[in-house]
C-alpha cells in the first residue's frame, strides 16, 4: 500500500490548470506547457540535479539556419543563427563508428539541457556517444530576424515558428554534424521530452533515414483533435485531504474577500503581492500546477506546499493556510506573489504555439474541485486571433504526423519508439501507453507524476525503472 504522502504529489496538477472562474478572463485560455517553467525549476534548489562540470563539458556552437524550409520564395533562403551544443567527453569517434544521441529542446532554451537530461549522461560513457543537444526556433538564442521583438512582431514574421520547421531544423543540423565530424556511419537516436518528446517521435516518423530510433518521455501525441477526452486531464482524486479541502475552500473565500469594500487591497497586503491583487489566483492556480507537474524528488514541491498549507499554526484561517503554502514554496521573497516581470519569451513562444497548430483541448469535468468548463474552441479561437491575428489549426496535428488508429499505423510502418510515461502525470492519458510492436514500447513508472523524470539521474527515477527504460536504449543500434 502507498504511503498517504504519496497520493498528495500529483491531484494538483490535475485540478489547477485550467480555472472556471478567474478573476482575469485572458489567462483562462492558457494551455498548460508542457515542459519545466525555469521559473519554478529555480524555487526548489535541487530540482535540477547537475553532474559535476556538466557546464564544461559542453561547447557551444551556430549553425546558419534556413528560415523555411518549405518553399522557394526568396525570402525563405533567409538565414538565422540556430545554436546547438556539444559534448564530445564520451564520443568513440567517428572511425569507431560509435552512435550520436541528440536531445530535441522543447518550448524553452537549451541551456540547461546538459545539467538536467541524465538519460543522456547515464548511457554516454557505455555507449561511448556523442551528446548534442539543439534549440528550437524562436526560443532561447535561436531566434530570427535578429531580435525577440522582431520575431514575434506580428503573424508574419512569427508565421514560421512551428513543429514542422522545429523538426526540418533539427534534421539540417544532425546532416551538419555528421558531415563535419565525418561520422557518416555513427547512428542517431534522438531523445526528448514532454513537447520535445513529441518531436523526437515525430521526427523518427518524418526523418527514418537520419534517426534510427527515438525517446520520447511524456510526450502526449494523442492530446489531439478529439482523439483524447478533453476532460482526461483530471482524473485522478488522490491528495491530502486536509490540503484538497483547504485549496478548495480558497477560491470562494479569495472572491469573497475581493468583493468586500478595499477587499483587493486587504488581498494584496495579506499575500504580499508586487502586481495587481486580482490576478492572485492565477498565480496560485499556476504556483499548484507547476510544483504538481514537474513535482521531482528530492523536495517533492507539492510536499513541500502541502506541508506548508497543513502546517499552519492552529486557529489560522483559509487564507493564512494558503500564504504558508506560498511562503513554504516561495521562501522569504520580497515579492510573495507576482514578482514583476515581463511576458517571457518561453511563455509568448507557447501561446503561439497553442494558437497556431499545437491546440491541446483541456477542459474540466463536473467531478473537479472547480466549477464545470469544457474546453470552448470558438472562445479560444477568437482569443488567438485577438492576441496574434491568426485562428488555430485544430486538426493540423493529426493531419501532418497522424494520431488516429495510432497502433495499427505505427505497427505498418513505424520502428524503433520508446515511449515512456508516468502514469501520475495527467498528460500520460494523451500518451501512447501501450506496446505497439517489439521495438515500439512503452515503459511506464506506474507512481510518476514529473513529466520528464525519465530524462533524468538513475538515483532520482529508481534502479528498477531506470534499468528498464535505458536498457531500450540500444535497440537495432546497429
Amino acid at each position: 500500500m502507498e504511503h498517504p504522502s504519496s497520493y498528495k504529489l500529483c491531484l494538483l496538477f490535475y485540478i489547477f490548470l485550467t480555472h472556471a472562474a478567474l478573476l482575469t478572463a485572458t489567462h483562462t485560455f492558457t494551455i498548460p506547457r508542457l515542459s519545466p517553467n525555469p521559473e519554478w525549476e529555480s524555487t526548489l534548489h535541487n530540482t535540477v540535479v547537475a553532474i559535476d562540470d556538466a557546464d564544461k563539458q559542453v561547447q557551444t556552437f551556430y549553425f546558419k539556419q534556413t528560415l523555411d524550409h518549405f518553399n522557394y520564395r526568396p525570402e525563405s533562403y533567409t538565414k538565422f543563427q540556430q545554436r546547438y551544443l556539444i559534448n564530445f567527453k564520451y564520443w568513440g569517434g567517428a572511425n569507431s563508428s560509435a552512435p550520436i544521441f541528440v536531445y530535441f529542446g522543447a518550448e524553452a532554451p537549451i541551456d540547461n539541457s546538459p545539467k538536467s537530461i541524465g538519460t543522456l549522461i547515464d548511457n554516454a560513457a557505455s555507449f561511448n556517444s556523442l551528446l548534442v543537444y539543439l534549440e528550437h526556433r524562436y526560443y532561447g538564442k535561436s531566434v530570427p530576424f535578429g531580435s525577440r521583438a522582431e520575431a514575434y512582431k506580428n503573424a508574419s514574421t512569427i508565421g514560421y515558428f512551428n513543429s514542422a520547421q522545429a523538426i526540418a531544423d533539427y534534421a539540417a543540423i544532425i546532416k551538419h554534424i555528421k558531415n563535419k565530424l565525418h561520422a557518416k556511419n555513427s547512428p542517431v537516436i534522438v531523445v526528448g521530452g514532454s513537447y520535445g518528446g513529441m518531436l523526437a517521435s515525430w521526427f523518427r516518423l518524418k526523418y527514418p533515414h537520419l534517426a534510427v530510433g527515438a525517446l520520447a518521455s511524456s510526450a502526449p501525441i494523442l492530446y489531439f483533435d478529439n482523439i483524447t477526452p478533453q476532460n482526461g486531464y483530471y482524473v485522478v482524486q488522490e491528495a491530502s485531504e486536509t490540503c484538497y479541502e483547504t485549496i478548495l475552500k480558497s477560491w470562494s473565500e479569495i472572491r469573497r474577500v475581493a468583493s468586500e469594500p478595499n477587499g483587493l487591497v486587504t488581498l494584496s497586503k495579506r499575500f504580499n503581492t508586487c502586481q495587481h491583487p486580482y490576478e492572485l489566483m492565477e498565480y496560485l492556480k499556476w504556483m499548484y500546477v507547476d510544483a504538481a507537474q514537474y513535482n521531482q524528488p528530492p523536495k517533492y514541491p507539492v510536499n513541500v506546499i502541502c506541508g506548508g498549507i497543513d502546517g499552519a499554526s492552529h486557529g489560522s484561517d483559509i487564507l493564512s493556510k494558503i500564504f504558508a503554502g506560498v511562503v513554504a514554496y516561495r521562501g522569504n521573497t520580497t515579492c510573495k506573489v507576482n514578482a514583476p516581470t515581463n511576458l517571457s519569451q518561453t511563455t509568448l513562444g507557447w501561446r503561439w504555439q497553442t494558437c497556431s497548430e499545437m491546440l491541446i483541448p483541456i477542459g474540466i469535468g463536473n467531478d473537479t474541485m472547480f466549477e464545470s468548463a469544457p474546453f470552448n474552441m470558438k472562445i479560444f479561437a477568437q482569443f488567438c486571433k485577438q492576441m496574434f491575428g491568426v485562428l488555430p489549426r485544430p486538426h493540423w496535428i493529426t493531419t501532418y504526423y497522424g494520431g488516429h488508429n495510432i497502433k495499427l499505423v505505427l505497427r505498418r510502418f513505424g520502428s524503433n519508439i520508446i515511449f515512456s510515461n508516468g502514469l501520475k502525470d495527467p498528460y500520460s492519458i494523451g500518451g501512447v501507453l501501450d506496446n505497439i510492436s517489439e521495438s515500439i514500447v512503452v515503459v511506464h513508472t506506474v507512481n510518476g507524476c514529473y513529466s520528464r523524470l525519465s530524462l533524468r539521474f538513475t538515483d532520482i527515477l529508481g534502479p528498477v525503472a531506470s534499468s528498464k527504460a535505458h536498457s531500450y536504449l540500444s535497440i537495432n543500434q546497429e
